[in-house]
């Protein structure tokens, strides 16, 4: 014989469902902001290594274009040469970490 399940009070299961919901929103907002930041250091990365100190990249849109065509392969569309020419802008656009974290917050 099985044992009759009692019935869940509609308070816990709202407090345990709230939960829930809290850590998934938390979760997408980490994982948004840990995005945020692999491109803001992808695009000082592809910056340093374009400028080299300069103003303007001697090389800068074959250095663009052949990293695209080792890393999309790899991982996709989101590292093409667009978005990496995107993330460099996002770096130049915000070169100071902390101006970035507080803008995102």
């Amino acid at each position: 014989m099985s044992k009759k399940q009692q019935p869940i009070h509609k308070t816990f299961l709202g407090e345990i469902k709230e939960i829930i919901d809290a850590s998934r929103r938390n979760a997408v907002r980490s994982v948004d902001f840990c995005r945020v930041q692999m491109y803001w250091h992808l695009g000082k990365r592809i910056f340093q290594e374009e400028q080299q100190g300069k103003n303007r990249a001697d090389y800068g849109t074959y250095l663009i274009k052949s990293l695209a065509a080792e890393l999309e392969p790899e991982y996709g569309s989101g590292f093409g040469v667009r978005q990496l020419e995107r993330s460099r802008q996002f770096y130049r656009l915000y070169p100071i970490a902390t101006t970035l974290r507080t803008q995102l917050n």
